[in-house]
């Protein structure tokens, strides 16, 4: 473990992905106890994420499955990674927060993101179209003056008015602009994508204006790390992942994870063999030696104060011994005896 690895939060995102021969019930209820178990292993928070009609992600309501997660952990924080803001009023999102935070005080984190549904259904069914993507600025405003009892409307959101819920920004390209303008902090990934990543950040930096949420920039990257005993053990784990992201691509379905030793790429079209192999390039995954090598690495590249651990497989036991092992190489502590205040949520500088 290096020194810039230890100073460093490490943070877990589960998209609830459902898997072969699992239910989306189960699907949830894995995401509530993978989350007990990375409490117990020292991770900082635990988020949840939203997606509608998707064959292989039962996450669909993200308020929803925070509070399952906070009410069966007692000291991670909890939050969304994110709530697709386009896809809601800013008042009803932020009652709901108000409501996690009065049940679950100094544990929320509201993560905003600003993507519509999936498809063309799913957008019908919601009321909302790509257009409404583009009023993810006015509508963080909006929200956030909710919470500062300063909305124009003369109405009141309660219980949400004069709670302080940490605010995070989802986003690439423009997100991170409006991120630096709202003086919020920035969750930014995919580690695939590290130069655009880096202009990100750098743009973030630049432009950022201190703000009642965040005094300075606090940027979060994002994406899989996966630790095993071998480099081809790690690349076992990325293998469902990357199947069901190159099927999405192909035939526009995201279907359950398999298993690894079911995915063949013999039996697949050349597009999907290349986006098959496209999608296991890029992450930081092998041994902890490697792992930890690259980890400093990026660290170096983004200056970020905070991983974002979002890896996705079809083994849970190999999962969760690969947060295990990332947990022992970072040096994570375990459960602290009460929510931790540092960083943006609370100003602090020390870790957990």
């Amino acid at each position: 473990m290096t020194a810039l690895i230890s100073q460093t939060r490490f943070s877990v995102l589960d998209r609830s992905r459902t898997r072969e021969g699992h239910s989306g019930p189960e699907a949830l209820r894995d995401t509530v106890r993978l989350a007990r178990e990375v409490e117990e292993l020292g991770y900082h928070r635990f988020w949840v994420s939203e997606h509608h009609g998707v064959p292989g992600v039962a996450g669909s309501a993200p308020t929803v499955l925070a509070a399952a997660v906070a009410a069966a952990t007692r000291t991670i924080r909890v939050g969304t990674g994110g709530v697709m803001l386009p896809n809601h009023q800013p008042l009803v999102v932020a009652e709901q927060f108000g409501v996690l935070e009065s049940l679950f005080p100094g544990r929320i984190d509201m993560g905003l993101g600003r993507s519509v549904g999936f498809t063309g259904g799913v957008r019908k069914a919601l009321g909302r179209g790509k257009e409404d993507a583009e009023e993810f600025g006015a509508q963080i405003d909006e929200l956030l003056g909710w919470f500062l009892g300063t909305s124009p409307t003369g109405a009141h959101a309660r219980p949400a008015e004069g709670l302080t819920v940490p605010p995070f920004v989802l986003a690439m390209g423009e997100g991170a602009t409006i991120a630096a303008r709202a003086g919020l902090p920035l969750v930014i990934g995919d580690l695939r994508g590290r130069d655009r990543m880096r202009r990100g950040i750098d743009h973030y930096r630049e432009h950022f204006c201190p703000s009642a949420w965040a005094s300075e920039p606090y940027v979060v990257i994002s994406g899989t790390v996966a630790v095993a005993d071998t480099p081809e053990q790690a690349r076992r784990l990325l293998i469902p992942e990357a199947w069901s992201m190159a099927r999405s691509r192909t035939r526009g379905t995201f279907p359950p994870l398999p298993p690894a030793e079911r995915v063949d790429p013999s039996t697949m079209t050349a597009r999907e063999r290349d986006l098959y192999e496209s999608g296991l390039g890029g992450h930081i995954a092998g041994t902890e030696e490697q792992v930890a090598g690259e980890l400093e690495t990026v660290l170096k590249e983004t200056g970020a104060q905070e991983v974002l651990v979002t890896t996705s497989t079809h083994d849970r036991t190999a999962l969760l011994d690969s947060y295990r092992r990332l947990a022992a190489l970072a040096g994570l502590a375990g459960p602290a005896d009460a929510p931790d205040p540092a960083g943006p949520e609370g100003g602090g500088a020390a870790r957990r």
